[in-house]
């Protein structure tokens, strides 16, 4: 039975919602959960690749769901995201540049994607009278040795202190963070079923003994959902997901298939974290998910009615010492989800 967190239910009856990067894989699983299951006024997917635009049209046409638009625009772009933005009441921030040795490869690129874009976001924002913005992040923000996570711990300081400069405006910013994603595109469960597909008796994995975080597609979305319903502003989020080694992964796709060490590629972790120690010292735990407040906000003061407690001190949150792991069976499961 793969995990809930759907705690607390947002109301988007009526509500304009614009997503960047809407085409990919969180994107489609998003937009289905709108169609499943709530009444927006208009879903915006805002992103650069037309084709992937009119592929996503094609699936989601607005003859059959009234409540679709498509947009054409790059975050990297402000007048065209100001003007993408007039009318939105909630923004949920997917766009990115996302792979890390590419990122290596292109940093100026990278930058401009992940930080100038989260800028462009927070300005674009506060001009139009968007009421809630929820960016998503990742596990690499956390203590990042590669450009990608860099650019992402930057983006995330962005959208908290984004709470600091809003003054009047009703605009609150908050942040998602979390591992990798079982299944989305450019992921390695995928890329290893192509190998198989084509004939591989053998997959590559950079290390035997590194070890991820893994969420679905579908437990990413609906954690989105639920904190948009509890966020005040500067929180950051992070879901308590299990772990599980690299060479497990390869069980549980073929068993008994052989695997060769590869080596860890430019700016690779053995092990993720999603929950440093200091951070710690300004965090909340419920029983599904830990929540970083700001600065601003004391860990007393924050308003959830939500059951919560102090983290413990000096806690660290990693994929090596996790408290849950993932079987080859619930990983299966998790696959076909």
């Amino acid at each position: 039975m793969l995990k809930n967190f759907l705690i607390r239910t947002p109301d988007l009856t009526e509500k304009v919602i614009l997503m960047t990067g809407g085409t990919g894989s969180f994107g489609h699983q998003f937009v289905q959960a709108m169609i499943d299951h709530y009444k927006p006024k208009k879903l915006i997917i805002f992103s650069r690749d037309e084709l992937k635009q009119y592929e996503m049209a094609q699936q989601f046409p607005e003859s059959k769901y009234p409540f679709m638009r498509y947009f054409i625009g790059d975050i990297r772009d402000y007048s065209r995201l100001e003007m993408a933005l007039r009318g939105v009441d909630i923004v949920i921030h997917a766009a990115a540049m996302k792979h890390v040795p590419i990122a290596e490869y292109n940093p100026f690129e990278c930058v401009h994607t992940n930080v100038i874009g989260a800028e462009n976001i927070v300005r674009a924002s506060l001009r139009n009278g968007v009421s809630k913005v929820m960016a998503l992040s990742t596990d690499k923000a956390v203590s990042p040795i590669n450009l990608y996570g860099a650019s992402k711990l930057a983006a995330e300081k962005i959208f908290v202190a984004a709470n600091n400069i809003r003054g009047s405006d009703p605009t609150i910013f908050s942040v998602v963070r979390y591992g990798n994603v079982v299944g989305s595109r450019g992921s390695v469960v995928p890329f290893f079923k192509k190998l198989i597909l084509e004939g591989a008796t053998s997959l590559p994995i950079t290390d035997n003994e590194m070890t991820r975080f893994w969420i679905t597609l579908s437990q990413g979305v609906d954690f989105v959902l639920s904190n948009l319903a509890l966020m005040q502003g500067g929180e950051i989020f992070i879901p308590k997901i299990p772990s599980m080694k690299m060479t497990d992964l390869v069980d549980a796709i073929h068993t008994g298939i052989k695997t060769h060490v590869i080596g860890i590629r430019p700016g690779e972790k053995l092990h993720e974290w999603m929950l440093t120690s200091d951070e710690a010292m300004q965090s909340l735990e419920m029983h599904d998910r830990y929540v970083i407040l700001p600065s601003f906000i004391q860990s007393n003061a924050w308003n959830s009615d939500v059951d919560h407690q102090p983290v413990q001190k000096r806690m660290i949150y990693s994929s090596e010492t996790n408290t849950e792991w993932l079987s080859v069976e619930q990983l299966n499961l998790m696959i076909g989800a």
